[in-house]
């Protein structure tokens, strides 16, 4: 069984690879079909949040609260999308501007 697990650009990919991580650079069409094999098979599955802002909401939030494997969203290199803040999200929807 792997350990861990890398969804994202190959620039970030370059990264983690030296560090001993699989890495994946899949499609647009194949990151859900992707997270789905490598569920059984890693114990942390990073994903960018470019990818990870292709995946249905749902199928992203379940991915999340799982309890195993252990699936982290982490930030664009090139910064074009940004990883969810749910701590701002709670603050804006209580009216506590930040």
């Amino acid at each position: 069984m792997t350990w861990c697990a890398f969804l994202g650009d190959e620039v970030s990919a370059a990264g983690f690879r030296l560090a001993g991580v699989e890495v994946f650079q899949p499609g647009p069409e194949e990151v859900a079909a992707l997270l789905d094999r490598l569920w059984d098979q890693v114990q942390l599955i990073l994903i960018s949040a470019e990818l990870a802002a292709l995946l249905p909401q749902g199928r992203l939030q379940a991915a999340q609260l799982a309890d195993w494997p252990l699936v982290l969203i982490v930030p664009d290199v090139r910064g074009r999308c940004s990883v969810p803040d749910p701590a701002a999200a709670l603050r804006r929807q209580l009216g506590l501007g930040e």
